[in-house]
């Protein structure tokens, strides 16, 4: 992952669009995610899912306000390192209907070894507006 993600504030999140995680439709088939890993959980993706549609381009944005943090989606080449005040950015896509799983790989602290979540894919005769940001 290159630098085209830019920075943000790590102090002030709010005032970005990491201030609501979560999915944003932006194109035809085309998703946006904002994702915050913060100590001890992936905002979304812990304590619900991060649903997203089977086949979809998905551009991940994802940045930490706290230490640095690590994201590997298990079972897919997904793996990145999050930053305080870095943006990570990458495209992927799901081309299968199923669930995976999201750790935390870099030492954040005392529970990093529950920093833990998960992608839904379903597909896109499922996906729906109440899975999006408003």
């Amino acid at each position: 992952v290159g630098d085209r993600g830019g920075t943000v504030d790590p102090t002030n999140l709010a005032e970005t669009p990491f201030g609501q995680p979560g999915v944003r439709q932006v194109g035809e088939n085309e998703y946006e995610v904002y994702m915050v890993a913060r100590q001890f959980l992936f905002q979304p993706g812990t304590g619900r899912p991060l649903t997203l549609p089977q086949g979809s381009k998905i551009t991940f944005h994802i940045t930490s306000p706290d230490v640095i943090h690590g994201i590997q989606v298990v079972g897919t080449n997904l793996n990145v390192m999050v930053i305080p005040g870095q943006v990570a950015t990458f495209e992927t896509s799901f081309p299968e209907v199923g669930t995976y799983g999201m750790l935390c790989h870099e030492y954040c602290g005392p529970a990093h070894h529950t920093m833990e979540g998960l992608i839904e894919i379903v597909p896109p005769s499922e996906f729906n507006e109440d899975m999006l940001v408003q």
